[in-house]
């Protein structure tokens, strides 16, 4: 069974750099709904058996918006544990004056997630946010009469999930970088994970259209 993986369209904090969280919300630029479109176009042929989306409005409206671009439009769940990875006290902020402020913390956010302590700031714990991810996505998966499915979600948190869904080390999640915004990820899933990635945060599609692809986080 296939699984499709898509971080939401680009908003307004991600244009100011600021963090947001799995609290913190902002619109979508207007620019972003042609590259949602386009997303939507890529995928339009696939039969997709159900949607699960990120309970925030930044996700759900992308989900939304591809699924009028499908030939077949699917169900959309939408989930409070597909949410971004909690910041704290560091949503809503801008991410170059707290990145002055937490410099080891926020190297380690990037790309060492092994090392990634939240405590100072009030954040959720990597490993909380990945069990409530990837536990979804199990039970999707074992739900499914035949697949496939699409989750929409956002960027700190997929980056993380999929990659640990791979059978990754907490030390590794950050080895192939962020995804960007309206991306596209595969995973073929045969019952329980490791599963295999078939294609990781392709925004080939999307070249010429929207807003420039962002994977700061």
């Amino acid at each position: 069974m296939k699984l499709y993986f898509t971080r939401h369209g680009k908003t307004r904090w991600n244009q100011e750099k600021r963090f947001q969280g799995m609290m913190g919300d902002s619109p979508l630029l207007p620019e972003s709904l042609a590259a949602i479109k386009a997303l939507g176009n890529e995928l339009k042929d696939i039969p997709f058996e159900k949607i699960y989306t990120s309970s925030l409005k930044r996700a759900y409206l992308t989900a939304e918006g591809i699924n009028k671009q499908l030939v077949q439009p699917a169900e959309i769940v939408r989930s409070e544990d597909l949410r971004e990875l909690g910041l704290g006290t560091l949503e809503g902020q801008l991410i170059p004056v707290i990145m002055e402020r937490y410099p080891e913390d926020m190297v380690n956010l990037r790309h060492h997630l092994d090392l990634y302590d939240p405590t100072p700031f009030e954040g959720e714990k990597i490993e909380d946010m990945l069990k409530r991810i990837n536990d979804l996505v199990e039970k999707a998966v074992a739900e499914a009469q035949t697949g496939p499915l699409l989750f929409v979600g956002h960027g700190a948190a997929l980056t993380a999930a999929v990659q640990a869904l791979t059978g990754k080390s907490l030390g590794e999640l950050r080895a192939m970088g962020g995804l960007f915004n309206n991306s596209l990820t595969i995973l073929e899933a045969d019952n329980k994970p490791p599963y295999k990635l078939i294609q990781w945060n392709d925004v080939s599609f999307l070249e010429g259209i929207g807003p420039k692809p962002d994977s700061l986080l």
